[in-house]
């Protein structure tokens, strides 16, 4: 039988307590129309480019009232949370740099696994506009596999859509079903969004689900939405548009082994010397 999941697409603000009471009808939402896991965007809990407002609500783990809002919800409601991201504020951090991270909470409200987004956003671009996430969050450097029932989930934050070989690491831990969750801005997302998504379900023949944040936020940024599930042949299973709730898809995942059974990209990877860099 097919496994039902479900993706919750958010429009998160810059009051974390608002955005804990959104997560808990998503969640009720998913586990009533029978979703085993529900996937959230990045910063669920928190979204606000405002990095001096956003210092007055970012916490230590232990106090952060949005995660202990997934752990209540994952035990109320006996299901899988995947949330996209928090930022959290290290428990030996002087408060100068957070983390943006993932979390995996089981059915009994347990942290099952955790993952810190590697790549960071650091660009100027022509306009004079200059994005610097290195100077507010500090990166990860693991990648995170975790099982959930019967699958394996590879965990990831937004910007590492555009580095495969972390996904590569990720399918050659065995993960089956890749988490992307996102906060695309409008532009990069009508250009890229599904084109990327696609490319990583098919190079490795897995499921990609990415759930998103969408529409007009609270700190003036427009997010592009279009929340989705990519089956292993490259297929959209699910497109959310724009719509902020809860959508709900049934994925099988013998499908995996159908698709891989015809193109091996796993098993027919191989490990190469780089090429020499010129004087």
């Amino acid at each position: 039988m097919p496994n039902r999941i479900a993706l919750a697409q958010m429009c998160s603000g810059v009051d974390p307590a608002a955005n804990a009471s959104a997560l808990r009808s998503h969640v009720d939402e998913a586990a009533e129309g029978g979703a085993e896991i529900l996937f959230t965007p990045e910063m669920t809990g928190l979204l606000d480019r405002n990095r001096s407002r956003a210092s007055l609500h970012i916490r230590q783990e232990a106090d952060d009232v949005v995660l202990q809002e997934a752990r209540d919800s994952a035990a109320r409601r006996s299901i899988w949370l995947a949330i996209g991201s928090l930022a959290i504020k290290l428990d030996d951090d002087d408060g100068s740099k957070w983390i943006n991270r993932s979390y995996l909470i089981s059915p009994s409200g347990q942290i099952a696994a955790k993952y810190d987004k590697i790549h960071l956003f650091d660009v100027d671009l022509d306009t004079g506009e200059t994005w610097r996430e290195s100077a507010a969050y500090q990166a990860g450097t693991k990648a995170v596999t975790s099982p959930v029932s019967d699958a394996t989930l590879g965990l990831s934050i937004c910007y590492d859509l555009r580095f495969p070989s972390l996904f590569a690491s990720l399918t050659n831990a065995g993960a089956d079903i890749l988490s992307i969750p996102a906060a695309f801005t409008v532009p990069t997302g009508k250009a890229h969004w599904e084109i990327l998504l696609r490319a990583r379900a098919i190079e490795a023949g897995v499921f990609v689900v990415a759930a998103a944040q969408s529409g007009k936020h609270e700190d003036g940024r427009e997010t592009y939405g279009h929340s989705m599930v990519v089956g292993p042949w490259g297929d959209v299973l699910l497109d959310m548009g724009s719509d902020i709730g809860v959508g709900l898809c049934d994925i099988d995942l013998a499908d995996i082994a159908k698709i891989q059974g015809r193109i091996p990209a796993i098993s027919n990877r191989r490990a190469f010397a780089p090429p020499k860099v010129s004087s």
